[in-house]
């Protein structure tokens, strides 16, 4: 069932998807910059690493998805990889904004990972 906002131009099959991209990718950068104020930055240099990288895939999915682009597919896919990849190493962490990154990452592979079927 379609429950993301409707947006313009967006084929419709790819909506939960792209909002699930979006909202990850603002848990993301939220959880990078939240770890870069961290005591002991060097600490969390995986985490904010991988932060980085599913922010860019999860935005990168969500434009080639609003163009119906024939690579919608294979991204979403690697892009579910990346999410499972931040979600694991977020969700070893137990500050609040890695939790929540956790969350939105496992939330936006399993759309992703059903994108890509």
């Amino acid at each position: 069932m379609n429950t993301a906002p409707s947006q313009p131009n967006v084929p419709p099959r790819f909506a939960d998807c792209i909002a699930a991209c979006q909202a990850c990718v603002l848990a993301c950068e939220g959880c990078a910059s939240a770890c870069l104020r961290e005591p002991d930055v060097q600490a969390m240099a995986r985490c904010i690493a991988l932060d980085r990288d599913c922010a860019d895939l999860c935005a990168l999915a969500a434009t080639l998805m609003a163009r119906d682009s024939a690579h919608a597919q294979a991204l979403c896919a690697l892009c579910a990889q990346a999410c499972d990849a931040c979600a694991e190493e977020c969700g070893g962490h137990q500050m609040d904004h890695c939790q929540a990154c956790a969350a939105a990452c496992r939330r936006c592979a399993e759309a992703c990972r059903a994108m890509a079927r």
